[in-house]
């Protein structure tokens, strides 16, 4: 999964695009690229809707919460190595702590349900979208982000995350699919609360901070 792509994200803050970099850049920035404007991406509450092929059963639910999950931390720790490989380690950082917390939600599944490892992994799960609703979009990253705007694309998956759990609850004719729905609804809800509390204690960005006085290169 590529992250070499940016754009304007919908909330606040606005990114950048990247153009795609050759195997050889400047020694002071890795991998960087020059950044142009990008499109808004359409984020509405259609969107939100990233849902699952429909599913029979409790356990056949438990096993695509996982994947969403796990999926969702893999996709985390694919950004924190796109910020160290532009030594933007602070934001790196949050984004591996970001992969983390999603991991263990992940690993918290499988001790419930008693697994050792998931009947299905992400490949094997359909989404009506491209990937799961709590999977970051790997077009929202900038070289020169910072921890305010990762927590941003946090909040925004943790929302779409909990009002995927709702729609599910809403739609199946399963009662244990509905309870397991409604219990993740209110962990992801929980999760909101959580990231809201955590951007009150982030410092703004500055006005000018896609400003680059150094901007990387490409080399020969």
């Amino acid at each position: 999964m590529s992250t070499k792509k940016t754009a304007k994200q919908s909330t606040k803050v606005s990114f950048k695009k990247s153009t795609k970099v050759s195997a050889k850049v400047s020694a002071k920035k890795a991998k960087a690229a020059t950044p142009t404007r990008a499109k808004t991406p359409q984020r509405t509450a259609a969107r939100v809707a990233a849902k699952a092929a429909p599913v029979a059963s409790a356990s056949e639910f438990m096993a695509h919460a996982y994947a969403m999950e796990a999926e969702a931390a893999e996709r985390y720790a694919e950004f924190a190595d796109s910020m160290e490989a532009h030594n933007n380690r602070e934001v790196a950082e949050l984004f591996r702590k970001l992969s983390r917390i999603e991991q263990r939600h992940a690993d918290q599944i499988l001790e419930q349900m008693g697994w050792k490892q998931s009947p299905v992994t992400s490949v094997d799960v359909r989404w009506e979208g491209a990937e799961g609703p709590e999977t970051a979009d790997s077009t929202e990253l900038h070289y020169l982000m910072q921890p305010y705007h990762a927590l941003q694309i946090a909040l925004h998956n943790e929302r779409r995350a909990r009002d995927f759990f709702a729609h599910l609850a809403k739609v199946t004719k399963d009662a244990g699919v509905r309870k397991g729905a409604l219990e993740m609804e209110q962990d992801e809800a929980e999760h909101v609360r959580l990231i809201e509390e955590w951007l009150k204690r982030t410092p703004l960005p500055d006005a000018n901070w896609e400003a680059d006085p150094d901007p990387p290169t490409l080399s020969d």
